[in-house]
């Protein structure tokens, strides 16, 4: 029986972005979500709609239906003395919270004598996601 919204679904993945193993649960536990509620990527639910228990497929899943696509007003520049005592390095993902006390990441992407540039893009934007998902069970 395919899953249908609101169904919990048990889900075994493994991630690959540019060919590249970004992480996998097949040795571990799988996760668990309430299918059409929008707790896993759009393109990963669209695509597991008519799966069953049991069932392994392998999808890609495009950056518009994943993190979407990178955007730029999404960057800034702030004085590095708001970062006193941090050990600043391209690639470094800060954390902080939003003024809702909402998470949020951004990664430092440029570092200069004044100045850290921060973007605040999910760091798979612009990438295709090549899922393979195994359906464990469907509740």
């Amino acid at each position: 029986m395919a899953i249908k919204n609101k169904q919990l679904v048990v889900m075994h993945y493994e991630l690959k972005v540019n060919g590249a193993q970004i992480e996998t649960n097949f040795d571990g536990s799988p996760i668990e979500f309430s299918y059409g509620t929008g707790e896993i990527i759009p393109g990963l639910e669209e695509a597991i709609q008519d799966m069953n228990e049991g069932e392994t497929k392998e999808v890609k899943i495009p950056a518009e239906k994943a993190y979407g696509k990178h955007d730029p007003s999404l960057t800034e520049t702030l004085p590095i003395s708001d970062f006193e005592g941090i050990d600043l390095e391209i690639g470094l993902v800060l954390e902080a919270d939003d003024d809702n006390g909402d998470l949020i990441k951004a990664t430092v992407t440029e570092v200069t004598k004044d100045e850290v540039t921060v973007d605040y893009n999910h760091p798979f934007a612009d990438c295709d996601l090549d899922f393979k998902v195994f359906i464990k069970r469907i509740v």
